[in-house]
């Protein structure tokens, strides 16, 4: 495990990441104290794909629809009183 202070890790950046790459783990301080850590990159698994969850969510009808004290609250149309 490396642990650099930011001072130092800014003149490091390069060492760094070769290091995270070769699979240490690096850990960014701040007077001394852990603050961060440098991971390697892991981007999405497999592209998102449109419409996957197509007929498995739905949305009720009146889902735009506050109940009356509700939106009396905000200063919408509610009940009148």
């Amino acid at each position: 495990m490396t642990v650099r202070n930011i001072s130092a890790a800014k003149a490091q950046l390069s060492a760094l990441v070769e290091a995270v790459l070769k699979g240490d783990d690096v850990i960014l301080a701040k007077a001394g104290k852990p603050v961060a850590r440098i991971v390697p990159y892991r981007g999405p698994s497999k592209p998102r794909q449109p419409g996957a969850l197509a007929g498995k969510i739905w949305i009720a009808d009146d889902f735009d629809s506050l109940p009356g004290d509700i939106a009396e609250a905000f200063g919408m149309d509610g009940p009148k009183k």
